[in-house]
C-alpha cells in the first residue's frame, strides 16, 4: 500500500517554466487539480513529501497552505533525502510512490515502490519508470498520479467520500 507521494515540483508540479517578473520576482503557477488531490491524499492519512532542486517562497508558500509537512527545497541528492525522511517516517521504498520529469530524480524514481514521470518528462527518465502519464507537468500530472494509485490501491470512494 501506498503510503507516501514524493514530489518533485518543477516539471511535475508546475510546466518546468521559470519566469521573472522585470524585478526578479519569481512566477510559478500551480494546477489547481493537483492541489485538490494533495490535499485529498493528506486528509486520507496518508503523507507527501516535496523534494525539489530549486528553492522558492511560492513553493513554500503554496505546500504550507496545501499541509504538506515534508518540504525540501535546494537538494541536490533527492534519493539522500528521501533516505532521511524514510528514516524519520520509519517506512520503507515499497510504500513509495514517486514523479520526477529529469535527470537529477533518475536515482530517487528507481529506489521508489512505483515510479512516475509526466507526459513530457525526458526521454531518458520516460524509459526507466513504471508509468508514464498522459498529463504534463503543471497541467495535472499529479492528479493523474494520484488517481492512478488510489485506483490500483481500492481507495477511489474513500477519495471521492472526501468530498461527496
Amino acid at each position: 500500500m501506498t503510503e507516501m507521494l514524493v514530489l518533485d515540483v518543477d516539471g511535475c508540479l508546475t510546466s518546468g517554466a521559470i519566469t521573472y517578473t522585470e524585478s526578479g520576482d519569481e512566477i510559478k503557477s500551480f494546477n489547481v487539480k493537483d492541489g485538490l488531490a494533495i490535499a485529498t491524499w493528506i486528509r486520507m492519512g496518508k503523507k507527501i513529501a516535496i523534494i525539489t532542486g530549486r528553492k522558492s517562497k511560492i513553493v513554500q508558500k503554496r505546500m504550507s497552505e496545501l499541509r504538506v509537512t515534508h518540504i525540501y527545497q535546494g537538494i541536490r541528492h533527492k534519493k539522500e533525502k528521501l533516505d532521511e525522511i524514510l528514516k524519520l517516517e520509519g517506512m520503507n521504498y515499497s510504500q513509495i510512490a514517486a514523479i520526477g520529469d529529469d535527470l537529477n530524480d533518475y536515482h530517487m524514481l528507481q529506489s521508489a515502490g512505483t515510479s512516475f514521470t509526466p507526459h513530457n518528462g525526458v526521454q531518458y527518465i520516460k524509459e526507466r519508470v513504471d508509468v508514464v502519464l498522459d498529463t504534463n507537468g503543471g497541467d495535472g500530472a499529479v492528479r493523474e498520479m494520484i488517481e492512478k494509485i488510489i485506483e490500483k490501491e481500492g481507495l477511489t470512494e474513500r477519495f471521492l467520500k472526501e468530498w461527496l
